[in-house]
């Protein structure tokens, strides 16, 4: 790819957003998804995978989050809207690629993450292969300065009101 196109195949513009077909095979972190006879390399989180099960054939629609590097085009794959989300916010952290993204999926749920930033538990995050005590630290503290601009939930801004208030009784 020309440095033009990079810029044009960038985040901001995906080039596969959706696949619906049939499953063919899964593996530890990936599966193959035939959609009318191609075969796509989709990279997935377990709790994605666990969802969509292993049965051949299964009729399967993921959102996908496209990655086009110099070397390489990367289909990451999503069963809901919020585990997506959640992937493309994790990445925005300095030292968080798609594989340790794809990995905190793993061990946090969607919903869990913004109780998680809120409470700045980094125990959770290091839970996910990847994420040492330093990459933990930025992680929590990164998204909780852009918390501000970010739906976290309403659990995940409760528990932040509350601590605020706790802290000036």
């Amino acid at each position: 790819l020309t440095p033009e196109s990079r810029r044009h195949y960038g985040r901001g513009c995906p080039m596969i957003a959706k696949l619906t077909g049939l499953l063919d095979s899964t593996g530890l972190n990936h599966l193959i998804l035939d959609v009318n006879g191609v075969g796509y390399l989709v990279h997935a989180s377990s709790r994605t995978l666990s969802r969509i099960g292993s049965a051949k054939g299964t009729p399967v629609s993921l959102h996908i989050e496209t990655i086009v590097r110099e070397d390489q085009f990367t289909l990451y794959g999503f069963c809901d809207a919020p585990e997506k989300e959640w992937f493309q916010i994790l990445c925005t952290v300095q030292g968080v690629g798609a594989k340790v993204a794809q990995s905190i999926l793993s061990a946090v749920s969607p919903e869990q993450l913004p109780l998680v930033i809120a409470s700045q538990d980094k125990t959770a995050l290091r839970q996910a292969e990847g994420v040492g005590e330093k990459l933990a630290v930025r992680i929590v503290t990164e998204l909780k300065e852009k918390a501000g601009k970010m739906a976290l939930g309403q659990a995940a801004t409760q528990k932040v009101t509350d601590a605020r208030k706790a802290g000036k009784t």
